[in-house]
Formats: structure tokens, sequence, C-alpha cells
């Protein structure tokens, strides 16, 4: 991605919460069913294994936060997605997640800001499920 910039690694943070999961002071493998779910669905294969399991099913997500995306900020995205998106939005932070469908293993990667620095005014609201009158009765 061509604008990527603001890059927080949070590598060092994941080594000290497996130190502190193997040496059983915490329980790290404790996925939210929620993300679990999104990873089951949304996931990109992260090319690596889990830390914890060692099994080939870490995933990636990549959620996207921004005042520019409106209505659509804190959606998934895939890679392709973000390439897309940087040159329609200003900016907008995006936060990767590895996740272990297996074992519920679960850390935040990295967080980044995208977008080519326009300022933009948010999209139109699109009306949803959400908004009908009978979902939330």
């Amino acid at each position: 991605m061509k604008s990527q910039r603001g890059y927080i690694d949070y590598s060092l943070d994941k080594k000290a919460t497996l130190l502190a999961l193997f040496r059983g002071v915490v329980d790290a493998c404790d996925a939210d069913p929620y993300l679990m779910r999104a990873a089951k669905y949304h996931g990109e294969k992260a090319g690596r294994k889990c830390p914890v399991c060692k099994k080939d099913s870490l995933v990636e997500l990549r959620y996207t936060f921004g005042d520019q995306l409106g209505q659509f900020s804190g959606r998934i995205k895939s890679t392709n997605e973000l390439s897309e998106m940087e040159k329609e939005f200003g900016e907008f932070s995006v936060y990767t997640v590895e996740v272990c469908r297996d074992c519920s293993w679960n850390h935040l990667c990295s967080t980044y800001l995208l977008g080519d620095g326009k300022d933009r005014k948010p999209p139109r609201r699109v009306r949803t499920l959400e908004d009908d009158d009978w979902v939330t009765r």
C-alpha cells in the first residue's frame, strides 16, 4: 500500500503475552465468538503458523476505522479493498488482528494509517436493515 504511514508494530507485546501464556500467568486463547466467526468467514491466511498450537490455521483480519468512512467505519476489509480505499478516502486507520481458528489465539499485530491525505466528507448514509422499524421493535 502506497500511502501507509504511522505504522505501529505490536510484536514485542505479542512476545510478552506469549511468555506469560506459556508460564501459565494468563489465558490468551480467549477470542470472542464474534471474532472467531469473522475469522472463519473473512480471515486471510497469515502465511505463518499459530504461535500457540503450531497449526496452520492462523488468519489475519483488517478492521478499518475513520470519520471519513461514515457508517462503513469498523468493517473488515481485504488487502485488495484497502488498496482501492486508500485512493478514495483521505485518512483512515487499519488494525490488523491475527486469530487462530483452532485454539482461539488472538492478538493485535499492527496499526497504520492509509489514505491520500485529502479531507473529504463521509459518504451519504445508506439505509440498512437495522434502520427499518420492524427490526428495532
